[in-house]
């Protein structure tokens, strides 16, 4: 098979390239994405939805719409697939008829940054790449870690210094070399610093969660929306609520749903909202100010417990701002308490345990409904990003002591106060 890529175009210069440049990202520019762009025609001769329901499900069930030419470069954990989950109870608490969840949590590294990997990395592959490289605040770090582990590859990631114990134990595990890096505080990322400078230095495969240093990763998010829309037999739901870092999670969810309309497979569109936590939110902030999308300022000094959302720089900020715009949706901050709240409630309702990053869109939807931007009679999908194990930490703040007891019946009624 021979991938259907027709071009590359840069999102910031505009520049196109052919497919055979090999280029990961503009070298015209540091800060643009190459956008990819496919050939719908031809893929609409060989892919419908009658072939997809004969698939194993997964990611690369949309091979078709994937920038990989030859299957056999793959490298794969099992990623994608992962339940829409009809949230009743969640539903009944929070006071909306129908909500769906998208459970990334059930991914091979416990977060949605599988899907990208799985692209980047087989990219890599495909190119001869010996080492990748990422900047990360852990779980596309985790996730890169693991598919490189997969495919012999070496690995180096960069993570902020205030990154869980819980992804550090996992990039350890999976044999990637780790190195915390200060200043965060700066207003700039530090890791994607260290990234550009050894990437060019010593000519190793960059793979971040973000476009603008590699065009293929950034494919694998629109998978999301490929399995949105087929679990709800292809009928779009009102809403996409979607937790934005650097938002390519966001971007890329938008550009699955256009691919699916320009197939034919879908006739609307949904409506995508932003969710950001208060202590970093640039683009929340630049959509409430209306702003340019390539002109997106950087967040001074974040603090978050949604510590996978710290981007200071949005680096798909411009994709995720077009995606709310062009789809008529909205971008909203929620505080720290609010993302703990959800979390507690998303596990005690449903029985999914997110980190704070990753039930961050969750938190959106019910300050949404509090605010009335939401009416109750909406279909709603909420993306969950990450597994709660991530940062467990987090998850006992504000918890109650554990108690300890003798294995004595009375201590045991005067614990639990029956």
């Amino acid at each position: 098979m021979k991938s259907f890529v027709v071009k590359m175009k840069c999102s910031r210069c505009g520049t196109e390239y052919e497919p055979s440049s090999r280029l990961i990202r503009c070298p015209n520019r540091d800060d643009g994405r190459l956008d990819i762009s496919y050939d719908i025609e031809s893929i609409r001769e060989v892919l419908s939805k009658d072939v997809l329901s004969r698939r194993q499900k997964g990611v690369w069930r949309f091979r078709e719409l994937l920038p990989i030419d030859d299957p056999k470069h793959i490298v794969s954990l099992g990623e994608g697939g992962v339940p829409l989950v009809a949230a009743k109870r969640l539903a009944n608490t929070i006071g909306v008829n129908s909500l769906w969840l998208l459970d990334d949590t059930r991914n091979p590294t416990g977060s949605f940054k599988d899907r990208p990997m799985t692209v980047g990395i087989s990219k890599a592959v495909e190119f001869g790449y010996g080492t990748v490289a990422s900047a990360s605040s852990g779980n596309a770090a985790a996730a890169l870690s693991a598919y490189a582990a997969k495919a012999g590859l070496k690995c180096v990631t960069f993570v902020p210094e205030m990154a869980s114990s819980g992804k550090l134990a996992q990039l350890s595990m999976y044999g990637a070399r780790v190195v915390k890096i200060r200043g965060l505080e700066t207003g700039q990322d530090p890791t994607v610093t260290m990234l550009k400078e050894v990437c060019d230095r010593y000519n190793w495969y960059p793979c971040p969660s973000f476009g603008s240093m590699n065009a293929y990763q950034a494919e694998g998010p629109k998978t999301m929306s490929y399995e949105i829309m087929e679990e709800l037999e292809w009928n779009p739901p009102d809403w996409i609520f979607v937790p934005v870092g650097a938002g390519g999670a966001l971007g890329g969810n938008w550009k699955g749903c256009l691919d699916l309309e320009r197939l034919g497979f879908v006739n609307s569109r949904p409506r995508m909202v932003a969710v950001q936590s208060s202590g970093c939110a640039p683009v929340v902030r630049a959509f409430e100010q209306k702003r340019d999308p390539l002109r997106i300022e950087s967040w001074e000094r974040p603090d978050s417990v949604a510590t996978g959302l710290m981007d200071p720089f949005p680096w798909d900020g411009d994709s995720a701002l077009l995606a709310i715009r062009d789809s008529g949706g909205f971008a909203l901050a929620v505080t720290d308490q609010e993302i703990l709240e959800a979390q507690r409630l998303l596990a005690k309702t449903e029985g999914i345990f997110a980190e704070p990053s990753g039930v961050t869109s969750l938190a959106g939807l019910i300050s949404a409904i509090q605010t009335g931007r939401i009416e109750k009679s909406d279909e709603i999908v909420v993306e969950i990003t990450g597994n709660g194990l991530k940062d467990p930490a987090v998850a006992m703040r504000n918890m109650p002591e554990v108690p300890v007891i003798d294995p004595n019946v009375k201590e045991l009624e005067k614990v639990l106060q029956l």
